[in-house]
């Protein structure tokens, strides 16, 4: 069993504070906090490391949600992992990979926010498929999105 069937499996109680929270209701205000400071919000600004930061918990909510979410992050990752992995590099791996798209995330100096926010959404799906330490990151997000959904 891969991490992205096991946290597909995670369902959130129900809380006094939030109620009815579930990964796919997660992903979603991610997502929206997301576009909100990509767009330009007086509530949500973003930098570089911002806008990764996101990407990135977007990302592994929606490989976590499944369903459309996961579709939608798994096509995201698909353009990097294409870039990055190929014949002529030799065999880069997943962890290289991941390695790889933190890197351009977080790295150069972007002017537009849409690059490092793209790039995280693509390096919190290329986590769970990674393994090893990169699954560290993944599953700590996972457990503390269980936290959010229990209160």
């Amino acid at each position: 069993m891969t991490a992205a069937e096991t946290t597909t499996t995670v369902v959130m109680a129900a809380g006094p504070i939030l109620g009815s929270v579930g990964m796919s209701g997660l992903t979603l205000t991610t997502g929206i906090a997301l576009l909100a400071g990509l767009r330009g919000s007086d509530r949500v600004s973003l930098n570089r490391d911002k806008a990764g930061g996101v990407g990135i918990a977007f990302g592994t909510l929606a490989v976590a949600a499944g369903s459309l979410w996961g579709e939608v992050a798994g096509g995201v990752a698909g353009v990097s992992t294409a870039l990055v992995e190929g014949g002529a590099m030799g065999d880069i791996g997943m962890g290289g990979t991941a390695l790889a798209v933190t890197a351009c995330t977080f790295l150069p100096r972007w002017k537009r926010m849409i690059w490092p926010a793209l790039l995280g959404i693509s390096a919190g799906v290329l986590y769970a498929e990674a393994g090893g330490i990169w699954a560290i990151g993944h599953n700590l997000v996972i457990r503390l999105a269980g936290v959010l959904g229990a209160l």
